[in-house]
């Protein structure tokens, strides 16, 4: 389906569930972002930005931010519980209480703790591989993309193991409410979810404060009692967020990942060949083909942009999708093109906000795609690539595959 442009009134109707967009939107980006890349998307009732130098610039912009200004009357009373975890998100917080949260995470969050973990991930590939290699075929989504990311993030966070499948299941219900259309069913799921959840690390970290050890929480608890100023809340609610974000955008950006390899058949042999060729290989898969496509901001005073007048707690959408393919900052940009140097993508976000777990994410397709295509050889499609119906959110729902 492609987008219907009001070019003179820069108003754009696309609906964000449509199957064809779902599975390839970025045809549908192309036509925008050259015909009204400022647009307002009457489907989401926003104004919304496509060009890669307005995005960067908006995740830069202290004057948008992601914590509404004034909290809109009518609240649902039935995501009271949800409701309550965002209000103490790390995510949905500005200066100062961002600054302050963030460094207590970056504190147990630091790049060596997170560099230690390449044996463990690389031996989670391996496992994984092991039960469905005789097989000659898989769901890479199901069987790898999906269980590798949670118990990484899930160990990390010192989680039992056994846990994996319901902090999934939580995450699932939770983010759902963010998707085009979520209605009352969806909501008091999410609710439902948030609050179990909540329940669940409360009592963890509540266990944990009487046995200490070197897991996040541990860290984080140990960051409360040094004077951080982490109350149980923010404790509760910034688990969860990591939780959530370090394994859901992880397995999208793996299962896309390895889509667009088999699709523009890229040889493994020359993509993994050194450590320098996989880096710069994971850069541009993620460039490609990111797992988040719309982040939303708020404008915290009157302002205007790109010839959009705003107002103060309008909300907006920055399309990393887009940006991510705009052929004035990134020339040929649906080709795979490792050599892109530098390869400025905006998939972490930019700014304040960007994503406190890249380098884990990066971590973990760098050390599971050279294991995924050196232990099976020949690996190609072996069905038609399924997304999830969730935009904003873009990753698969399954990834059919066979091997020699």
């Amino acid at each position: 389906m492609a987008p219907s442009i009001d070019v003179a009134r820069r108003r754009v109707r696309l609906n964000p569930r449509d199957p064809d967009f779902v599975n390839n939107p970025y045809p549908a980006y192309a036509a925008i972002r050259e015909a009204a890349p400022a647009f307002f998307w009457e489907d989401y009732g926003l104004w919304c930005f496509a060009r890669f130098a307005d995005v960067s610039a908006l995740l830069r912009d202290r004057r948008f931010g992601r914590k509404i200004v004034e909290r809109p009357r009518g609240a649902k009373p039935h995501l009271a519980p949800f409701d309550a975890l965002e209000r103490h998100s790390m995510l949905e917080l500005e200066p100062p209480e961002h600054t302050r949260l963030r460094n207590l995470v970056n504190r147990a969050f630091v790049s060596c703790r997170i560099e230690k973990l390449a044996p463990q991930i690389a031996g989670l590939a391996h496992e994984r591989i092991d039960a469905f290699s005789s097989r000659g075929s898989a769901d890479l989504v199901a069987e790898f993309a999906n269980p590798i990311p949670v118990a990484v993030i899930g160990g990390l966070l010192g989680v039992p193991n056994e846990m994996g499948p319901q902090l999934v299941d939580w995450s699932h219900r939770m983010v759902a409410i963010y998707q085009f259309g979520a209605n009352r069913v969806v909501e008091e799921r999410a609710a439902e979810a948030a609050r179990a959840f909540a329940d669940y690390v409360r009592g963890f970290a509540r266990a944990r404060r009487r046995g200490l050890g070197d897991d996040l929480v541990s860290q984080l608890l140990i960051a409360e009692s040094d004077g951080g100023k982490l109350s149980e809340d923010e404790l509760v609610a910034t688990v969860i967020l990591l939780l959530n974000a370090g394994h859901e955008a992880t397995v999208q950006a793996i299962g896309n990942g390895v889509k667009v390899m088999l699709e523009q058949g890229v040889d493994p042999r020359d993509a993994f060949v050194s450590e320098t060729a996989t880096l710069a290989t994971v850069e541009e898969l993620l460039r490609l083909d990111p797992p988040l496509h719309l982040f939303a901001r708020y404008a915290l005073e009157e302002v205007e942009f790109a010839g959009v007048r705003l107002r103060r707690n309008e909300k907006i959408g920055l399309l990393l999708g887009a940006a991510n393919r705009d052929p004035k900052r990134f020339p040929n940009p649906d080709v795979f093109d490792p050599t892109r140097n530098p390869n400025a993508h905006l998939s972490f976000g930019a700014g304040i906000h960007f994503c406190v777990g890249a380098p884990l994410a990066r971590l973990e397709l760098t050390v599971t795609l050279p294991i995924l295509f050196a232990r099976l050889p020949g690996l190609r499609l072996a069905g038609a690539p399924r997304y999830r119906d969730a935009f904003h959110f873009h990753g698969l729902e399954a990834l059919t595959v066979e091997w020699a």
